[in-house]
């Protein structure tokens, strides 16, 4: 028994009485049509039983998706559980989706990047690179489709787009801001490095070969603070958690906290490495900010509701997103990128530090 045919385009332009380009506007160019006409069309549609265009058809026809590719440095559930990422994801869909704009997420591993083969296969027009990793695999993918490339943060990549934070003036504000009340003992709580092997206690030479731009740009500002105060660097126990969940920051703080002479102030590149300090030292009896001060980066909203308030360095993570939206509509609109633009930081004080004792 044969199968009864699709209704197809014509179908509907028969019943309607007007013209394949006219059954094709209501659904690729509205603006062309009355809102009755277009109605009558869609109506005639929903009775034959007709889908509407092929999305792949249309893709070959117009050469566009109408989708970007979001490049994560790790794993997907970071676009949910890191809350500077996702500020700023949110920020980015908000300005690009008033242009009926898909996000595809695509997960990072092990390169601090997506896989190249995953780039390769992406049905996108443009690719937004977050935070990725220096010589990550998914960078040549990009080049190699020739796919308008905006960075958040890192790396900088020759003719892409980019928007970015002042990282090292952010350090430099929290490890001056420590030295003020006295702080001669730090501890520098790290994001991850990709050092080998990942995690653990790392030297300065060692966390300065971060394959990540914001780390090195926080370390030199904490590190070269503190050297102007006469603290060597090679003082100053630094500690990689490798990965965003709680409990690997929380292993790293606890290889701060329990070594000897024990800091009395953390220096810590995220929000969530800070609060997750402030925990470790509830659990070993040590007063925030009585016996130790933290001080995180970022400023999201687990700063203001931690107990005691997080010292930590303002960026505008809404403002980033937006402006990596904009940026990616104007080189969807066949535009030129612009110079890079980096967002200035501002050192919010708050209850989690205090004179030492």
């Amino acid at each position: 028994m044969t199968g009864r045919r699709a209704p197809t385009l014509d179908d509907v332009a028969d019943a309607v009485g007007v013209s394949r380009a006219t059954v094709s506007n209501a659904y690729n160019r509205p603006d062309q049509l009355s809102a009755r006409l277009r109605e009558e069309v869609l109506r005639a549609a929903k009775r034959l039983g007709y889908p509407g265009p092929n999305p792949i058809a249309r893709s070959l026809a117009t050469k566009r998706t109408g989708a970007i590719a979001f490049m994560l440095d790790t794993g997907l559930s970071a676009a949910f559980s890191d809350p500077a990422l996702s500020i700023t994801l949110d920020a980015l869909a908000a300005t690009v989706d008033p242009e009926g704009l898909a996000l595809l997420l695509l997960p990072g591993g092990d390169d601090g990047g997506p896989r190249a083969d995953r780039v390769l296969a992406a049905q996108v027009d443009l690719a937004v690179a977050y935070s990725l990793a220096d010589r990550a695999p998914a960078l040549r993918a990009v080049r190699q489709r020739r796919l308008p490339l905006v960075v958040i943060d890192q790396p900088a990549v020759a003719g892409a787009a980019r928007v970015s934070t002042d990282d090292r003036a952010g350090a430099v504000a929290a490890a001056r801001h420590l030295l003020d009340l006295g702080h001669r003992r730090f501890g520098i709580l790290s994001a991850q490095c990709l050092s080998t092997p990942r995690g653990g206690p790392l030297s300065a030479e060692e966390a300065a070969r971060s394959r990540f731009g914001d780390n090195r740009e926080r370390l030199r500002g904490y590190l070269d603070t503190v050297a102007e105060a006469g603290i060597s660097p090679g003082e100053v126990p630094i500690w990689e958690a490798s990965g965003v969940s709680r409990d690997e920051a929380m292993t790293g703080a606890a290889g701060l906290l329990d070594r000897g002479p024990r800091p009395t102030a953390l220096l810590c590149m995220s929000d969530e490495l800070a609060l997750a300090a402030m925990a470790v030292a509830k659990e070993r009896g040590l007063s925030v900010p009585g016996a130790l001060s933290v001080v995180g980066f970022d400023d999201t909203p687990g700063a203001h509701w931690s107990d005691p308030p997080l010292t930590t360095v303002h960026q505008d993570l809404v403002r980033k997103g937006k402006l990596a939206g904009e940026l990616a509509l104007r080189l969807l609109a066949g535009r030129r990128a612009p110079a890079p633009t980096t967002l200035d930081v501002e050192l919010i004080v708050r209850g989690s530090t205090a004179p030492v004792r």
